[in-house]
């Protein structure tokens, strides 16, 4: 997608907030500080757009991305949330349960894990969260750049194999520093707009 207009149009806890436009959504979910906000600036060509903080945690809302008036892209908390309470993770819980189980224009979430590691418990819950209620899922593993090129293969058979990728759902490389997969990322969000 030739991405030129982008808003960061509202923040929302609760579905009365959503937007009421009807555009179709794509959620991003990880763990705090995998690089969700990256992910946003490499697709939409912005340098800073979506704010990246070294603080894990930082986004406490839903975060609607508005691209093209098309299109979008919802940037979930991350999951993790080291710094916060536990009555906050429990509200955040819930939170993101509403919007990934309520949401109609919903069309599909994209899952990131770094890539330098296997994926953690809290990726494999969410993969199965998802799973459960199909939601079609691309699972992301970021940070690519950090990881040598002949460790790449070992990289996609250790995070499909921990997180039990199953027949219908993909997985991408990629890395904001060389834009690695950004071309085929966009791909599998435009092939779940309609």
């Amino acid at each position: 997608m030739q991405v030129n207009n982008v808003s960061m149009n509202l923040s929302a806890v609760s579905s009365k907030q959503y937007p009421g436009e009807g555009f179709p959504e794509i959620a991003l979910l990880g763990r705090s500080n995998v690089g969700k906000s990256s992910l946003i600036n490499t697709l939409i060509n912005r340098k800073s757009f979506a704010r990246t903080s070294s603080t894990p945690g930082k986004t406490q809302t839903l975060n609607f991305y508005n691209i093209e008036d098309q299109l979008y892209l919802v940037d979930v908390p991350g999951y993790g949330f080291a710094k916060v309470s536990k009555k906050q993770r429990e509200e955040f819980g819930t939170m993101i349960e509403e919007y990934l189980t309520t949401r109609d224009v919903l069309r599909g979430v994209v899952i990131l894990v770094d890539g330098r590691h296997a994926p953690s418990e809290d990726d494999i819950s969410m993969y199965q969260f998802v799973s459960y209620y199909n939601i079609p899922t691309l699972v992301v593993a970021t940070k690519m750049d950090k990881v040598k090129v002949n460790q790449w293969n070992k990289t996609v058979s250790q995070v499909k194999k921990t997180i039990g990728l199953n027949q219908t759902d993909s997985l991408q490389l990629f890395s904001s520093e060389t834009k690695y997969g950004k071309d085929e990322v966009w791909e599998w969000i435009e092939n779940h707009m309609a």
